[in-house]
């Protein structure tokens, strides 16, 4: 006769579940741990030597895109700047004028694109119209877009700037009034400040970034760009 045993098959199972439950137990743990490596290396941009570091400031002609290649044949930053290994420290629209930025400097473009790190970017506007000082108190406080309300900016009319003509020139509209504002915001939405005064129910016309941080146009000329000495106050850090 023959007969089957329970008990050794039982504990079989039963060590077979206990290894399975430390495996578990140290598959789990280890996935917690993995991802903040992840998160903290991601944290930390990689430096540059002040001998490898290159910045480049550059006034972005109207109809350019703030990139370097395009299968469709627009201007792109490569009808203009030679230097490799650079590239766009934020973007500034194909219909947009002045200031960008460009680097191999991880850090430097962080500190001026990321949101927590607040740095001010200026941009003078041609608006459609003529904002009343509580039009104007609108921006200031915060509008609400399609992608959520808009922090708190600086606005204040000013006097036409003295730049360059814009080629080609605006179209104005006969016997209605245009108005240049100056707006300073810490965001980077995608066409934040046109959709801002359009908000308000003034389109913008023209839009010229004057700074971003501590770097300006200073006398540049729409596609001249200027390559930084590693001495430049802005890039002290």
């Amino acid at each position: 006769m023959t007969f089957k045993t329970t008990r050794e098959p039982s504990k079989s199972r039963a060590a077979t579940k206990s290894t399975r439950f430390k495996q578990s137990i140290g598959q789990s743990t280890s996935s917690h741990r993995r991802p903040s490596r992840r998160r903290k290396t991601e944290d930390v941009k990689p430096k540059v030597s002040i001998a490898e570091r290159k910045v480049i400031i550059f006034n972005k002609p109207f109809d350019t895109l703030s990139q370097f290649t395009d299968g469709d044949g627009r201007k792109t930053l490569a009808d203009f700047i030679p230097i490799k290994d650079v590239y766009a420290a934020g973007r500034l629209d194909r219909d947009s004028e002045g200031l960008l930025i460009l680097t191999n400097d991880g850090i430097l473009q962080a500190r001026l694109t990321q949101p927590n790190s607040k740095s001010e970017k200026t941009y003078w506007v041609q608006v459609d119209g003529a904002p009343s000082e509580d039009d104007i108190q609108k921006l200031r406080d915060g509008v609400t877009l399609k992608d959520g309300p808009t922090l708190p900016a600086k606005v204040t009319r000013m006097d036409a700037p003295d730049v360059w003509e814009r080629n080609p020139p605006v179209r104005f509209r006969a016997n209605i009034p245009t108005t240049w504002l100056s707006i300073t915001l810490i965001e980077g939405r995608n066409r934040q400040v046109r959709r801002m005064t359009a908000n308000i129910g003034f389109p913008t016309l023209r839009l010229i970034r004057a700074s971003m941080g501590q770097f300006t146009l200073s006398n540049l000329q729409p596609g001249e760009w200027e390559l930084l000495p590693a001495d430049h106050p802005a890039l002290i850090r």
